[in-house]
């Protein structure tokens, strides 16, 4: 409560905005925090530190795994765990001034991005097959803008035979 009542008087969290921070439903009898690989039980949430390529990746995950886009959250980054918990959807954290003080993962270059586990085996296909076509798609590009900049006028078959060379 003393925290809340400085961020209210430096107008950083408003009485009105304490609701809408995400807090878990249920009370759990213990946590676990692990490295995935390391986990010795199957994760409720799984907690990706990430930079914006990434976020992209996930991002697009995110679409086709749950036909929606995540939230993007701001402050407190750890209520990105129940954010997730809750809803059982994903949810990307883009870090508080807190968080980023204690955590020298969380750069001003990295965010966070928080998957539910039970629905980890379907973020990994995804994940893979994007981040593939994302490799192909930006050589792509990468062939177009270079075209495109010495003058030519490709076409999209131009632009594919080129990236087959």
């Amino acid at each position: 409560m003393d925290a809340l009542k400085v961020f209210g008087e430096l107008s950083y969290v408003r009485e009105e905005d304490v609701a809408s921070i995400p807090i878990l439903q249920s009370q759990p009898g213990y946590v676990l925090y692990s490295p995935l690989a390391d986990s010795p039980m199957p994760p409720s949430v799984v907690v990706l530190f990430v930079n914006a390529n990434q976020t992209l990746i996930l991002s697009e995950a995110t679409q086709q795994v749950e036909n929606q886009n995540p939230p993007a959250m701001g402050r407190p980054a750890c209520a990105v765990i129940p954010q997730v918990m809750n809803t059982g959807r994903a949810a990307l954290s883009l870090g508080c001034c807190g968080a980023r003080a204690y955590l020298d993962v969380l750069t001003d270059s990295v965010a966070i991005f928080a998957i539910p586990g039970a629905k980890l085996e379907a973020y990994a296909q995804r994940i893979e097959a994007l981040s593939r076509a994302n490799a192909v798609l930006s050589r792509f590009h990468q062939i177009r803008r270079r075209d495109i900049g010495a003058g030519r006028t490709p076409t999209i078959k131009d632009s594919l035979a080129a990236l087959e060379l």
